[in-house]
């Protein structure tokens, strides 16, 4: 694999907080690739140089995120869910910025609707309507409930400022969850 020039990974990174910076003060339609320029210290040609527009640059920065959650939940598959919340919990809590800032802003119910469909989809392997609790309800009722009830306390957790303590959020959600879905 080639090595990735530390110069454009630092412009990337630059470009992303400063699409995520000024998405707190505007509207996403409002921002200007001048904005993000300016805002990020780069120059317009850089932004073309790794992004076709402000709405691919999104795009690549919620599928980024929805990559590494996918691999968060690969990597804690042979845990319990609140064993396995602790890793989700503290990668919400380090990218606090974009999540937060994407869940409430305008434009949200795109990155919502993707988040919900990238917990559907890592639940959907734990749901078992054929024995235990869930015997006999529909697969697809309790899928979508518990992946909404997720996807509903992280957007509560950011709104009100992670005031639950990370491990805290994340122990009590994921008993929830292990009570469930076991």
């Amino acid at each position: 694999m080639a090595k990735v020039d530390r110069r454009i990974t630092k412009s990337q990174e630059a470009i992303k907080k400063a699409v995520t910076e000024l998405m707190t003060e505007k509207r996403f339609d409002d921002i200007t690739i001048q904005d993000i320029a300016d805002r990020a210290n780069v120059n317009r040609g850089t932004i073309y140089l790794h992004y076709m527009d402000k709405y691919d640059l999104l795009d690549k920065m919620i599928e980024e995120h929805m990559d590494n959650l996918r691999e968060l939940c690969q990597s804690a598959s042979d845990m319990t869910y609140q064993e396995g919340n602790y890793i989700w919990y503290e990668y919400f809590e380090h990218h606090y910025l974009f999540f937060s800032t994407m869940l409430e802003s305008k434009g949200a119910h795109y990155f919502r609707s993707r988040f919900l469909e990238l917990v559907v989809q890592e639940t959907k392997p734990e749901v078992d309507t054929t024995e235990g609790k869930n015997q006999g309800l529909s697969e697809e009722v309790v899928l979508h409930f518990f992946s909404s009830a997720v996807v509903g306390a992280v957007e509560w957790w950011f709104k009100n400022g992670m005031h639950v303590p990370t491990d805290v959020i994340a122990e009590q959600t994921g008993i929830l969850l292990d009570r469930n879905l076991e």
